[in-house]
C-alpha cells in the first residue's frame, strides 16, 4: 500500500496542479515544455537578485526580481497576460511567490518551475 501511495504522490507532483492560478512542475520539466514552444512563444522568467542572475542563469532567462513585481514592472515587459511565463529562483521558494503576484495580476499562463539548483544545463553569465 505504501508503495502505491507512493506512486500517486510522485504522479500528482508530476502533473504540477494547479496553484492559484499557476501550475508547478520540476524544473525538468518546466525544460521540456519550454522546448516544445517556439522562441519567441514563451518568457522565461529569473526571479532572483541581479547579482545572483549574474553569476549566472538558464540561457534566454529575463531577469524580473521578485521583489520588483508590480502592475507596473511586469505590464511593461509582458503586456499579453495569456504569454506563458516559467518562472525560476535559487531554490523554488521565490519563484512560487512571484507566480502567485503574477496570476493576482492577472496572468493566466504561469508555470512555475522551480530553482535553479535543478537546472542541469550550461548557464549564462
Amino acid at each position: 500500500m505504501f508503495s502505491l501511495f507512493s506512486c500517486f504522490a510522485k504522479q500528482g507532483k508530476a502533473d504540477g496542479g494547479s496553484r492559484g492560478g499557476f501550475r508547478s512542475v520540476s524544473m525538468s520539466e518546466g525544460i521540456s515544455l519550454m522546448g516544445a514552444l517556439e522562441d519567441g512563444q514563451f518568457v522565461l522568467l529569473d526571479v532572483r537578485r541581479p547579482d545572483e542572475f549574474a553569476q549566472g542563469h538558464i540561457p534566454g532567462a529575463r531577469l524580473l526580481t521578485n521583489e520588483t513585481i508590480s502592475a507596473e514592472t511586469v505590464r511593461e515587459q509582458f503586456p499579453d497576460t495569456a504569454q506563458p511565463l516559467f518562472v525560476y529562483c535559487r531554490s523554488g521558494r521565490r519563484s512560487k511567490e512571484a507566480a502567485q503576484k503574477l496570476a493576482a495580476l492577472g496572468y493566466t499562463n504561469i508555470t512555475e518551475i522551480g530553482g535553479i539548483l535543478d537546472y542541469a544545463g550550461e548557464l549564462e553569465r
